[in-house]
């Protein structure tokens, strides 16, 4: 018998949490993982509200303690501004149909062909900058030290993060291009997976090369589960070393700079490994047939790598500008 180089995903998940069930079958594991997300946010704020880290000084001088009523405003605010942000991003920029262009109102309309869908679709990048408007919004209406808040939040983020992508992973979406690594996973065909003729010799190589056999004539290959890499890598190791950095930061801004370079340094090399979205591909290719379904170069840039490489560039500016406003301060 055939070692099997691969894993089926469990056909006991599924996108619900209580699949066929009346009105419970509309509660999906990714709008769960959001929650578990802001509830890790709110914690790991809540230990830095301990530690002084949001206290601030007054005009004379005098301390200004941070109160949980302030963790609780900012993050609603924040959250707020990044859901907005990233529907608008994930609509406006992934969608390719023009559907939204032409009728903006369906940007936040939770219904598809008379079935409620929810806000099904949301960008992290748009996330991203819809976040940080919204806690700037927030420091600026409370009158509170901004670049002292956002690293805050940045401390934050990549844990509740990691929430996020366990939920795409539950979903089965945003999976990885083919692969025949042992921990290579088949996911479920509904309703996007992409699958291959059997009679192709490449197909036909490849199954038997990971031990996979198939009557059919089409067939779902094995996928990288680029969610978890993204949950360890871009959630779980990041959070570690910002906090562990993180009373030893230099100056103001500096959490908020390592982590738009960290995130965005390891997300553009995972992207490597996720498949681009179909109607979208490449942005930037050395060769415009490559398939995205597998990564021929390295010079096949996706739309996440290049906002990944503007990310880095905004992080390094960043990073900078607080430390030559921190010199400044120190001078003076």
């Amino acid at each position: 018998m055939a070692t099997l180089l691969y894993i089926q995903y469990p056909g006991w998940i599924h996108p619900e949490i209580f699949p066929g069930v009346p009105v419970l079958g509309l509660i999906r594991w990714y709008g769960l993982m959001y929650i578990f997300a802001f509830g890790t946010a709110f914690f790991i704020l809540k230990r830095l509200l301990k530690e002084g880290a949001l206290d601030s000084r007054a005009s004379d001088g005098s301390l200004v303690a941070a109160t949980e009523d302030d963790i609780f405003s900012f993050i609603a605010t924040g959250i707020v501004f990044l859901l907005i942000g990233a529907r608008i991003f994930s609509t406006l920029v992934y969608d390719t149909s023009g559907i939204y262009w032409k009728k903006p109102w369906l940007i936040f309309w939770p219904f598809q062909n008379g079935r409620f869908t929810g806000l099904a679709g949301m960008s992290y990048h748009g996330g991203f900058i819809g976040g940080l408007l919204g806690m700037i919004f927030w420091c600026w209406r409370h009158k509170k030290p901004f670049m002292k808040w956002i690293d805050a939040m940045c401390t934050a983020i990549p844990l509740g993060y990691t929430f996020g992508r366990l939920g795409n992973f539950l979903n089965g979406e945003l999976y990885g291009r083919i692969t025949s690594l042992p921990w290579g996973m088949v996911f479920p065909t509904v309703p996007k997976t992409e699958r291959f003729l059997t009679k192709l010799d490449w197909v036909a190589d490849f199954m038997q090369k990971i031990g996979m056999e198939s009557a059919d004539t089409l067939v779902n290959l094995p996928r990288h589960p680029s969610q978890l890499y993204e949950a360890l890598f871009e959630g779980v190791l990041l959070f570690a070393l910002i906090w562990l950095l993180h009373k030893r930061k230099p100056f103001d801004g500096f959490s908020s700079a390592l982590y738009t370079i960290g995130y965005g340094f390891v997300r553009f090399f995972i992207e490597y490994f996720r498949e681009p979205d179909a109607d979208i591909g490449y942005r930037i290719a050395a060769d415009s047939n490559a398939p995205i379904y597998m990564n021929t170069s390295l010079l096949n840039i996706s739309t996440g790598q290049i906002l990944c490489m503007l990310m880095m560039l905004g992080g390094i500016v960043l990073m900078v500008v607080c430390w030559q406003r921190h010199k400044k301060q120190k001078r003076g």
